[in-house]
């Protein structure tokens, strides 16, 4: 798959817009984070984009306490998007030399605007493939990718990656979208019938690897397993308030959000640890 291929995402052309616009509903959900939102109890969510922000933030923090994140460390967020992630990173810890990894140069462009470095924390942001890290080997304390890599053309290379850049008893944490086995068959098919309907909102999205894959995966790796957490429930208010604030994009959407409460789709956090 080309460069230019990979960063095919109809949904970031249009963030952009909006942000030009100064659409403020937008930019208060996306402009920041881009990813969906973590209620610890869902019944409190109400709808509005400010507690759709605070959401968002709870989900990078609850990815990256996965990775047992803590002070004076070096750490990786791959596919960092808008830079939420390392900018939430930067105001919970000192002495963090914090690097963010996109293949989208506009992306990093607004990343490296709005995320500025404080209490001794160095932030640097890097255009390159999540499958082939520009890094050296075990050079990272902790490597994240929150709600991205599906967008990936490899999830085992990407472990690989992050195994190579990892530190021994440094820890990999992610987020994704993981169907049940039983219906990959029909998530497959799911991409075309979406497209059929004249939907293609979100680009390349690989939404076919298994619970079970990911347990294959992190033994073929090396890695050991220290997080598996469905947070599926705790996700779900996120659809209605992205349904009302995004102009484009329902089919997928409405796909996603139906799949999610029927439990055929589910949102999990995962880490592994380098021995």
């Amino acid at each position: 798959m080309s460069r230019e291929a990979r960063i095919n995402l109809p949904y970031f052309d249009e963030l952009f817009k909006n942000f030009q616009e100064g659409k403020t509903e937008v930019i208060k959900c996306f402009g920041n984070h881009v990813h969906w939102g973590y209620w610890e109890d869902p019944a409190t969510a109400d709808g509005s984009v400010e507690d759709f922000e605070q959401a968002a933030e709870k989900l990078a923090q609850k990815v990256y306490l996965a990775g047992q994140i803590s002070s004076n460390m070096r750490v990786l967020d791959c596919g960092c998007g808008f830079g939420g992630t390392i900018a939430s990173l930067n105001n919970h810890f000192t002495d963090m030399r914090l690097t963010g990894l996109n293949i989208d140069s506009r992306q990093l462009a607004r990343a490296r605007e709005i995320v500025q470095p404080r209490d001794q924390n160095h932030i640097e942001f890097t255009e390159g493939d999540a499958c082939e890290l520009p890094f050296a080997d075990n050079s990272f304390d902790a490597v994240l990718a929150v709600e991205c890599i599906f967008h990936f053309p490899s999830r085992q290379r990407f472990f690989q990656e992050a195994w190579r850049v990892l530190k021994p008893g440094g820890i990999l944490a992610i987020s994704d979208f993981v169907p049940r086995k039983i219906v990959i068959p029909i998530t497959k098919t799911a991409p075309k019938l979406v497209k059929k309907l004249g939907g293609s909102y979100y680009g390349r999205v690989d939404l076919n690897f298994s619970l079970a894959d990911y347990h294959k995966l992190s033994r073929y790796i090396g890695f050991k397993s220290l997080v598996e957490e469905d947070i599926t429930a705790n996700t779900l208010p996120t659809y209605p308030v992205v349904g009302r604030v995004q102009n484009k994009g329902e089919k997928e959407l409405t796909l996603a959000e139906w799949t999610s409460r029927w439990g055929i789709l589910r949102y999990f956090i995962f880490s592994y640890q380098k021995p």
